[in-house]
This record gives C-alpha cells, sequence and structure tokens, in this order.
C-alpha cells in the first residue's frame, strides 16, 4: 500500500493545481511536498504530474491513481474517527448536473443533510461528461448524469426542446446561431449532428458552462439552442416540427452508485429517484 502522507500531498497538489498552496494547506514547506510527491512517483514507477506555467494536471497515471488515492484517505479518517471512540461521520460525495444544480435539487439535498446525523454531503456540479469519469475514477459515490441510452440503478427520460427568443427570434437567420454548452456537453453534439443531417448551416454564437447564462442569451437573442423542456422561461419560445428543426429524441437521466452503497447512500440516491420522477413528469 503507498504511504498515506505523500497520497495526502498528491490530492493537495491535484485539488490545489499547486505546489505552493499545496504546502499552504498541508502546513509544510513546498520542498517537503516536492520530496513527497517524487517519492511517490518512484513507489508507482510512472509520471503523475505535467508542470505546466499555469500549475500542475495529473498524468494519465495520475488520474487511475486519484480515485483510489482520494479512497484510501477517507478510509483511513473514517477508520480513526470509529478507533477514537467519536461519532464516526459518514462522507457522501454527490456529483449533480450543473443545469440540475440549483433550486430543482438543494432543498431536496440540504433538508436530506439536515436529517442524517453524521453526515457529511459533499455536492459537486458539472458536465455529465465529467462526472461519469470522475465516478469511474472513484471520486463520486453516488452521480446524477444525463447520458444516451441506457445504464444506471434508475432512470428518466429528459425531453428536449429547440428555444428561440420570444422577441429576438433568431431562426431565420443563416448561418443559425447557437447559444451551447462547451465541449463535452451532451447537447452540444446532438445540436451540431442534427442540423449536418438538415444540411442547415450554423455557427456558435455563445458558449457557457451555466445553464442561467444559456437561458439569458436565448432569451436575449444571441442564438437558439437545445435544453431540457423543463429549462424554458418566459422569454423563450419552443420551437416546433413546422419551424423545420428536426425532432429530438430523449437524452437519458440517470442515478449511479455502487453495490457496496451504504445505507446513507441508498437513502440519498431514493431521495434523488422522486425528485427526478417530479422533474420528468410529463406536463
Amino acid at each position: 500500500m503507498y504511504d498515506p502522507l505523500l497520497l495526502r500531498s498528491f490530492v493537495a497538489v491535484v485539488e490545489s493545481g499547486g505546489f505552493t498552496r499545496a504546502a499552504q494547506a498541508l502546513h509544510l514547506t513546498q520542498s517537503t511536498v516536492s520530496q513527497q510527491l517524487r517519492r511517490l512517483e518512484e513507489e508507482v514507477g510512472q509520471r503523475l504530474l505535467e508542470r505546466e506555467p499555469g500549475g500542475v494536471r495529473p498524468t494519465q497515471a495520475g488520474e487511475r491513481l486519484l480515485g483510489y488515492a482520494r479512497r484510501l484517505l477517507q478510509l483511513g479518517d473514517e477508520a480513526r474517527a470509529a478507533m477514537s471512540g467519536g461519532d464516526r461521520e459518514e462522507v457522501v460525495r454527490l456529483g449533480v448536473p450543473e443545469d440540475l444544480a440549483g433550486a430543482a435539487l438543494t432543498p431536496v439535498l440540504s433538508a436530506f443533510a439536515r436529517h442524517r446525523g453524521g453526515l457529511r454531503l459533499e455536492v459537486t456540479s458539472g458536465l455529465s461528461g465529467a462526472l461519469s469519469a470522475g465516478y469511474e475514477r472513484g471520486e463520486f459515490d453516488v452521480v446524477l448524469v444525463k447520458q444516451r441510452g441506457a445504464g444506471g440503478v434508475r432512470s428518466w427520460p429528459e425531453r428536449l426542446a429547440w428555444i428561440d427568443s420570444r422577441d429576438h427570434p433568431c431562426l431565420s437567420l443563416d448561418p443559425l446561431p447557437l447559444a451551447v454548452f462547451p465541449v463535452g456537453g451532451l447537447y452540444r453534439e446532438e445540436m451540431f449532428q442534427a442540423l449536418d443531417a438538415k444540411q442547415r448551416r450554423w455557427r456558435i454564437a455563445y458558449s457557457s458552462g451555466s445553464l442561467a447564462s444559456l437561458q439569458a442569451a436565448v432569451a436575449d437573442g444571441l442564438g437558439i439552442s437545445l435544453l431540457p423542456l423543463r429549462a424554458v422561461r418566459a422569454g423563450h419560445r419552443v420551437l416546433e416540427p413546422r419551424d423545420g428543426l428536426p425532432v429530438m429524441r430523449p437524452l437519458r437521466l440517470a442515478l449511479h452508485h455502487r453495490t457496496e452503497a451504504s445505507a446513507t447512500v441508498l437513502a440519498l440516491v431514493d431521495k434523488l429517484a422522486r425528485r427526478c420522477e417530479q422533474l420528468t413528469a410529463p406536463d
């Protein structure tokens, strides 16, 4: 087993983006952290970090080790808490899509955390591709993600709609301006492929990782977008098949957790499943 001290320094460097900030967080000197990373790389037999002008990033080997390192450190912390005779704090790490990270889920998550004694709930929002990759690396206990096709312990159809501005429509423009999520966003590729199949010229007019930003961009006439039907706001117009854009098949909103999940994780999954049923229910 790798030395937990070395693993802790490795995780701190990755999460802080550099040796200086990691040393500050660990209350060590920068040279000590550097030495510990070199020792870990020697033990692993592979380079774990790439040094870049803006900081550091994990190599492919580092990405593989990162999830294991976090899990080992968490288990160590839990073991120390259990053996000390104190109350054990269970940590549950949840990943959710950015467009569900706000008011759609926060009341449910907040109530769950308040009523579960000894729980530390850690929630991360992001693009589904990144969340799925993090789950595979062991960085999350539960993820709620958008995906193509089946999979997950529970899933629901995520109905999509082409959305234009009500007051400043863009549909007639050529090339068609689009408001999209960044590279890796599922709706982005669906839009491009569908428009290409229709031989409709398009251009990216606005890109953002924030659903609220895309909603505003569409409402103000910067471009049309493909978004969940539940994301439609007052300043939007839902485009119909007669408007000439392709009908899009739903994606799937899916929950994933591990087979060895704790009772707390299963209870959280149940709460999330009930909320997802509400969010995806037909009007």
